[in-house]
């Protein structure tokens, strides 16, 4: 609270920032380091959400940067507090996110003897961040949360760590605030412009690639509408998939894990790669396999707003240093000295043939139709949770998402997303439909959230897919040493069962056709929810079984 010589502590500074930025949630664990910025929200009206453990508050900070392409914002405690909220940091600069983490420090006059739970958390988060500081002067508290802000969210985006040693953070001073942080937008020039509209209209097959980040859903309405004036077939990198309506007639498909084969023979033959945002990493780019490295051997067009991205990995013919956003906007007014036609008819339907129909599967359970169903039955906002496992393929198949940040989920891959990510989507939209889905061992990384759900009145519903096992990993093992199975097995708890406990509400499903009552049931329960699907572990992808995984590579070693 300012006193009326306008004397603050350096955490009661750092919150009025917070203040100023636009923040709106915060998330924490809480922690001795950081007691005096406990205090400081008691007074505040920022919505703060008190979790269970730190990876999943860096989670939902993160999740939070993902839907609003602003900076989330966690607090965590020294030491483990910070290591636990690692997942989260790496998540951000994989999916680039921008993320803000604030972290308690030993006082400065213990700095250098390893006092309890001390850390440098340059050291240890220098590789994974934009930027990592501590504030050592008080008065310096409004510049570098000003400087973390604009960090995190322009260029590529990512996660910034500032460390907030204890003692400073008591101290009183007299400082002025900064000024509201703003999101700087790239615009393409008009050479590079008219060079894309040149080689664009030269061509007789290309293709979009949607990807990354500094999206929003009016660039996400323009690029289509000018895919539909170019006939242009358009497919969404891996965990991108919210970035083009995939009703849309020229949807072409997901590119990532197990695509359809259609899409890569498209890929592989197209006359002009355009990617937009993204950065064509390894699953999307199939293990860097569908480009040449360092000059692709197709013409390629990459759109991106982090300079030092362009010509990181691939050297395009046509880089072009600008955002999603700002790209999209340009495209009206281009102009062509030939008409662009590419096959955007055929390419649809190539992806609607992969995805209309759920393939068979062993098993009570057929996870392909659960998700045709949730397709036909949630409403049109409704936003999907999810983290890591082979259950996603499912997802990525057969769901169509048609808007801006309807689906969270980590390019990353990492495990135990999905609750977190939940929690965060409901206390942002409290009024929209979410849905978590996870695999058997990726929901209890972070299960516990639960618990959060229970306490804020958070209502959605975690679909567990329960095989009992490592799936990912079994598969691997499957095709790498067959019939040798060695730490993927799983024996899991009554997950309805874990439901009730926590307070929420809990049903098990093992039949396809039990699955819309139960769903609906959890739905009208009001509470956060469970549905455990008991899957057969032989249905390992949409395409094949793990005994099949093992036959193809017993043949093939020759056993």
């Amino acid at each position: 609270m300012r006193a009326k010589d306008n004397m603050r502590t350096a955490a009661e500074v750092l919150v009025d920032q917070l203040r100023i930025h636009g923040v709106q949630h915060v998330f924490c664990v809480p922690g001795e380091s950081y007691l005096a910025v406990l205090d400081a929200f008691h007074d505040s009206d920022l919505s703060v959400t008190v979790c269970r453990q730190e990876c999943g508050a860096a989670i939902m900070a993160e999740a939070i940067g993902k839907a609003t392409g602003r900076p989330g914002v966690v607090f965590v405690t020294r030491g483990p507090g910070a290591t636990n909220a690692s997942h989260g940091i790496h998540i951000a600069r994989q999916d680039s996110t921008p993320l803000v983490m604030f972290v308690g420090q030993v006082g400065r006059d213990m700095k250098e003897r390893e006092a309890f739970q001390e850390l440098d958390y340059r050291a240890v988060f220098g590789s994974m961040t934009k930027w990592t500081t501590e504030i050592d002067d008080p008065a310096r508290v409004p510049e570098i949360v000003s400087r973390a802000f604009h960090t995190a969210a322009n260029g590529r985006p990512g996660p910034v760590v500032v460390a907030i040693p204890e003692d400073m953070l008591v101290e009183r001073i007299a400082v002025a605030d900064a000024p509201p942080f703003s999101v700087v937008e790239t615009s393409p020039g008009p050479a590079e412009m008219e060079k894309f509209a040149q080689m664009l209209g030269a061509a007789r097959a290309p293709i979009v690639l949607l990807g990354g980040s500094r999206w929003s859903q009016t660039a996400c309405d323009q690029l289509a509408r000018f895919a539909q004036k170019c006939a242009l077939p358009v497919a969404t990198t891996f965990r991108r998939g919210h970035l083009f309506n995939q009703t849309h007639p020229c949807y072409a498909g997901d590119l990532g894990i197990g695509p359809n084969p259609r899409l890569l023979e498209r890929v592989r033959s197209a006359d002009l790669v355009i990617l937009i945002g993204g950065r064509l990493g390894e699953l999307p780019s199939q293990h860097y396999t569908l480009l040449d490295i360092p000059r692709p051997q197709v013409p390629f067009v990459h759109v991106h707003p982090g300079a030092e991205e362009l010509g990181r990995v691939y050297s395009p013919h046509l880089a072009i240093h600008a955002t999603p956003t700002a790209f999209a906007a340009a495209l009206d007014g281009l102009k062509f000295a030939q008409a662009p036609c590419g096959d955007a008819k055929g390419a649809n339907a190539d992806y609607r043939a992969w995805t209309d129909t759920p393939t068979d599967q062993p098993g009570g359970v057929n996870f392909g139709a659960v998700m045709v169903w949730l397709r036909d039955n949630l409403p049109n906002d409704a936003i999907l949770c999810n983290g890591a496992g082979n259950y996603a393929a499912w997802i990525h198949r057969f769901f169509r998402f048609t808007r801006f940040a309807q689906h969270m989920a980590p390019a990353s891959g990492s495990m135990g997303y999905g609750v977190p990510a939940a929690v965060a989507m409901k206390r942002l939209y409290p009024d929209r439909t979410v849905v978590c889905l996870s695999g058997d061992g990726d929901f209890l990384m972070n299960g516990q959230e639960l618990a959060t759900a229970v306490q804020y009145g958070l209502p959605f519903t975690t679909i567990i897919v329960d095989n009992g096992m490592y799936g990912t990993i079994r598969m691997h093992q499957e095709r790498e040493y067959p019939g040798r199975i060695s730490a993927t097995e799983l024996r899991n708890p009554d997950f309805a069962a874990y439901a009730r406990a926590f307070g929420g509400f809990g049903i098990s499903v093992e039949r396809t056709e039990d699955f819309p009552a139960a769903f609906k049931q959890a739905q009208a329960s009001g509470k956060p929810a469970i549905v455990r699907l008991v899957v057969d572990p032989e249905a390992i992808t949409p395409g094949t079984t793990l005994a099949k995984i093992r036959a193809k590579s017993l043949a093939e070693k020759g056993a």
